[in-house]
């Protein structure tokens, strides 16, 4: 499978139907960049179920944000090298040892496409949020010190809120990817997200991927919803 993303959309299909996943990637998978399974398809499916969106032809970002002890991460990454994914995510709070497990683990491969990054905090939290789980600090330098504990762990970038791209860009460099979610047209809903941003104010700011969802996938006209995406990202 070609892993290059041919546009920075990564659309979103957090479903618990395959047939229901497998029409909408048939049906826009030369509109889009590629595809993001998260925990409720992988959890329905497993490993089958993303050879099967895999058969597409469109590079597939797997967000299961795996944060466990180091050794079960290292297995889980090691197991999961076997499929046919562009991006594996962990999260940067299991810190540096699972980190670098995550790493080791990719790094026992020898297809080096497949790119590992790390969860630093979830678009859904506030300062308020963060605070009330027990950090002190505010969101942007919670965001910049885990994004600085996976890049010395030997990761390739993060996940992270639009609010955090260029902090990140600017301390780390145009190398670190950055793959951002919470993305919204101006008059879309925001839905369960807190920390969001344009398409082209995240794109301009250093974004290298915008995951998408409910704005495409809820859309009467999907292609019609990316097209505008796209043209907002050229203005």
């Amino acid at each position: 499978m070609n892993k290059i993303f041919k546009n920075p959309i990564i659309l979103a299909l957090d479903f618990n139907s395959l047939t229901k996943a497998q029409s909408i990637v048939s049906d826009l998978r030369n509109h889009i960049g590629g595809v993001k399974l998260g925990m409720e398809f992988f959890n329905s499916f497993g490993p089958d179920g993303v050879k099967e969106i895999s058969k597409y032809g469109i590079p597939i970002f797997l967000d299961l944000k795996l944060h466990d002890i180091p050794v079960t991460v290292y297995k889980t990454v090691r197991k999961l090298m076997e499929l046919d994914i562009a991006i594996i995510n962990v999260h940067s709070s299991g810190g540096r040892e699972m980190l670098e497990a995550a790493a080791k683990a990719r790094g026992e491969f020898n297809d080096k496409s497949t790119k590992l990054i790390a969860v630093t905090v979830l678009t859904s939290l506030d300062n308020k949020d963060i605070k009330e789980i027990g950090f002190n600090d505010n969101s942007e330098d919670l965001v910049l010190r885990l994004a600085s504990l996976a890049k010395d762990s030997g990761l390739d970038g993060v996940v992270c809120s639009a609010k955090e791209i260029s902090l990140i860009k600017n301390k780390f460099g145009k190398n670190f990817i950055l793959v951002v979610p919470g993305i919204r047209l101006e008059e879309d809903n925001k839905n369960d997200q807190k920390r969001v941003m344009s398409p082209k104010k995240a794109i301009d700011a250093g974004a290298d991927l915008l995951v998408i969802g409910r704005p495409i996938t809820d859309s009467k006209d999907p292609k019609k919803a990316i097209d505008n995406i796209l043209k907002n990202i050229k203005q």
